[in-house]
This record gives C-alpha cells, structure tokens and sequence, in this order.
C-alpha cells in the first residue's frame, strides 16, 4: 500500500464545510483504500488527512487525473495556502 500525509491550515470556520463535502467526493478516488481526516484539538483550524491507496501506481494514477485535479482546487478555497504533503509506501497497518 502507499498513501499520504497532507497537513493543511483550514480557513477559519470552513473545517465543517470542507468535511461536508469531502465524503461526495471518495467514491471518485481511483484506488482508494481508506481516507482519514483529523482536526488537531490545539488548532480547530489545522487539519491532516491520511488517504491510503491500493498501490503507488494507484495514487499516482488517482493524483495525476483531471477529476482529482477538479477537486483538489475546489478543496483550496477552504485552505489557507496549498497543503503540506508527505507521501510514502506504508510498511506497516492495523485495523481492530
């Protein structure tokens, strides 16, 4: 599996919209295993989303199409400024 870590600074009072509208959107994510979002508790305005993919070549294939692209600019009118992304290959998971 391979996924992401964006940490993004959320514009004052848009947390509840953006997260709102983020659910319509998954079943668009080409590949997508999972998708996590987590509203810091010291800053209600930071937020950082997991999103995990089958594979490196699924979350390239899903970030590198023109509908992740539609979304991801419709997701930065609730943002500060672009996201802060960290990407890997995940060596290790566990649901309970």
């Amino acid at each position: 599996m391979y996924g992401t870590i964006a940490k993004m600074k959320v514009k004052p009072g848009a947390v509840k919209a953006m997260a709102k509208w983020a659910p319509e959107q998954e079943a668009e994510d080409r590949g997508a295993v999972a998708v996590y979002a987590f509203q810091m508790d010291g800053n209600a305005d930071e937020v950082y989303t997991v999103a995990i993919f089958e594979s490196k070549e699924a979350y390239f294939e899903n970030a590198n199409s023109p509908e992740q692209d539609a979304r991801y600019r419709k997701m930065l009118e609730w943002l500060e400024g672009e996201p802060e992304w960290h990407d890997g290959q995940i060596v290790y998971s566990k649901q309970y």
